[in-house]
């Protein structure tokens, strides 16, 4: 562990009493601060704490046990994650300043990208293609204008950001620890950005991600960021805590629009409605940002390669042009390159589902569902 300017023993007996306090019984971040500010050090709070404990009606109250917290830092250099407390330089200013930051977290992979311009990128876990395409262009964009993509490594809007940025640095913040990969299909994700970015968690390796793990997350994720941007998220959802979150904190929160009648849109239109600022692409995010936009556009459009034609039955062409569309209205021309069929065949197709209803010719030359 690089201890910096710290004598090497004497930095392991500081991350020890800063584990050892912030893992005891009923210290949480507000009052693992609150302790610190009071006694000036974690170990001087350590040896106040049962004092404290007593006066609150709590009788044979003992700290963490010193093996307890050396058993995790051991644990912490098997799995080849880094101890980042927050008070060494290495611990990103922007999270530092929020109301209960985490004492410590858990890095694989490289901390720098915690501070490169970091910018939240979340959204539903059941994405749309069209919301998930969306997510591809914006990390992407952001990527390539110099921002870290932030996220939670969730199903969906998450995994496709992280993909997307994966060139560019990307860093996952972690409901359970940093080696519990969940969900267990992104393990190789995983590895990839502990590679090429940072997965990070302020829960003690080998720890299982419980339902309580993922609002306290989520603050991390929006804590880290300039901006929290939101692709598709439900009226009530996880998005949108750290949505809220990320207000409380002083970031700004941007949204993608979608279709009123998109059941996975109602929370970015909620919050568009509540003023969050509308955004189209990672070229309004960097200007929102005050940031150089001109690169921003560059990986915006995701190229779909055109399959060769191929002999295809009119009900399969009618399936995969409804799986193309939603409430929102496509461009047709759009539809039938992405098909990548004769445009005879899908126009025919089309004919064929608007006659039976289910789908909508809108002026303009384009299509919805019906």
């Amino acid at each position: 562990m690089d201890t910096g300017h710290f004598d090497r023993h004497a930095a392991q007996d500081d991350d020890l009493s800063v584990l050892r306090l912030i893992r005891s019984r009923r210290v949480g971040p507000a009052t693992y601060h609150r302790l610190l500010a009071e006694h000036g050090s974690a170990r001087a709070a350590l040896d106040a704490l049962p004092s404290i404990a007593a006066a609150a009606g709590i009788t044979d109250y003992e700290a963490c046990p010193e093996g307890v917290a050396a058993a995790e830092m051991a644990a912490g250099r098997k799995a080849g994650a880094r101890l980042i407390r927050c008070d060494s330089p290495l611990y990103p200013a922007a999270l530092r300043e929020i109301d209960g930051a985490p004492p410590v977290l858990w890095v694989r992979g490289d901390p720098a990208w915690l501070s490169k311009h970091p910018v939240a990128v979340i959204g539903a876990r059941n994405a749309s293609s069209l919301g998930l395409r969306m997510a591809r262009g914006m990390a992407a964009g952001l990527g390539e204008a110099g921002h870290t993509v932030v996220a939670g490594l969730a199903r969906g809007i998450d995994t496709a950001a992280h993909n997307a940025a994966l060139p560019t640095g990307t860093v996952a913040v972690m409901a359970g620890s940093v080696d519990v990969i969940y969900p267990a299909e992104n393990t190789v994700l995983a590895a990839q950005i502990a590679e090429k970015g940072a997965l990070v968690s302020e829960q003690p390796p080998g720890t299982e991600p419980q339902a309580r793990h993922f609002p306290t997350r989520n603050r991390i994720v929006s804590g880290l960021s300039l901006a929290v941007v939101v692709i598709e998220a439900a009226h009530r959802s996880g998005t949108l805590i750290t949505a809220k979150n990320a207000l409380d904190q002083g970031r700004e929160v941007m949204a993608v629009p979608g279709h009123p009648m998109d059941a996975r849109a109602s929370g970015c239109n909620q919050l568009i409605r509540d003023g969050a600022l509308l955004v189209r692409n990672s070229a309004d995010v960097c200007a929102a940002l005050e940031r150089e936009p001109a690169l921003a556009g560059m990986a915006e459009t995701v190229p779909v390669p055109t399959p060769r034609p191929e002999p295809v039955e009119p009900g399969q062409i009618e399936a995969r042009i409804l799986s193309r569309l939603s409430p929102s209205p496509s461009d047709e021309n759009d539809v039938i390159r992405d098909l990548g069929l004769p445009a005879a065949a899908a126009s025919a197709a089309i004919l064929s589902l608007e006659l039976q209803g289910r789908l909508l010719r809108v002026p303009g030359g384009r299509l919805a569902l019906g």
